[in-house]
């Protein structure tokens, strides 16, 4: 008994076949290594915390920093929203339908959950 193999698509079929469009890059993508290196800047502030406690530095000096870290991933944390509104939920608004429901939730969740913190 022999089995057969379906067949493929022929070349043309291949070729008149509308392709998913691919997901598009994230906001931050264009910026990533900027990005990143001022994630770094903020992990040596956490760095630097750890060691002005382990210094036993004064307790206002350390209150100083840990409000200088907090600034700087508040100022990171609104620069990526800023960019997630301007490409990810702006390209889904583009396309409409459901997708675009769910985006503007997460972003709407998103801005709640900074503005609690």
């Amino acid at each position: 008994m022999t089995t057969s193999r379906p067949e493929a698509p022929s070349a043309k079929a291949l070729a008149t076949q509308e392709l998913p469009k691919p997901a598009p890059p994230h906001g931050y993508t264009a910026r990533k290594d900027e990005h990143l290196k001022r994630l770094r800047r903020i992990e040596g502030q956490i760095r630097g915390l750890q060691r002005m406690i382990d210094e036993d530095q004064y307790c206002i000096d350390i209150l100083t920093q840990v409000s200088a870290a907090t600034s700087a991933l508040k100022s990171f944390s609104l620069e990526l929203l800023d960019e997630h509104l301007n490409h990810c939920v702006l390209h889904a608004a583009e396309h409409g339908g459901q997708e675009a429901v769910l985006k503007v939730q997460e972003a709407s969740a998103a801005v709640a959950r900074l503005v609690r913190s």
